[in-house]
């Protein structure tokens, strides 16, 4: 697995996405209120748009949540299942911080 720096842990901030490429794909970070970090793909299964990041982060359940900014549909950021239609999912990135960074981890 490649570990790529996104940016420093202090520029997230919480319950706010951001958009990064990670090995020329397009993924949605995450820093939640409890200060864990979560990443997924970025684009929206339903339309095809990079917008997840954009999304409105939130819960259901114990499940931390984003919902698409176009049509709503709700992803568990911890799986990346659509809990609106669980067929579809995004993809799921491992997430680090190291000194200060945090890192998505990529490939196998």
């Amino acid at each position: 697995m490649t570990w790529e720096i996104v940016c420093p842990y202090h520029r997230l901030e919480p319950e706010r996405g951001v958009a990064a490429l990670v090995g020329g794909t397009p993924v949605a970070l995450f820093r939640l209120h409890d200060g864990t970090l979560r990443a997924i793909g970025n684009v929206d299964p339903f339309t095809g748009a990079s917008v997840l990041s954009r999304g409105i982060v939130g819960s259901r359940g114990e499940a931390p949540t984003v919902a698409s900014p176009l049509h709503k549909q709700v992803y568990d950021l911890r799986t990346g299942v659509c809990l609106d239609a669980p067929e579809v999912r995004v993809p799921v990135y491992p997430v680090r911080l190291r000194a200060g960074l945090v890192e998505v981890g990529w490939g196998s």
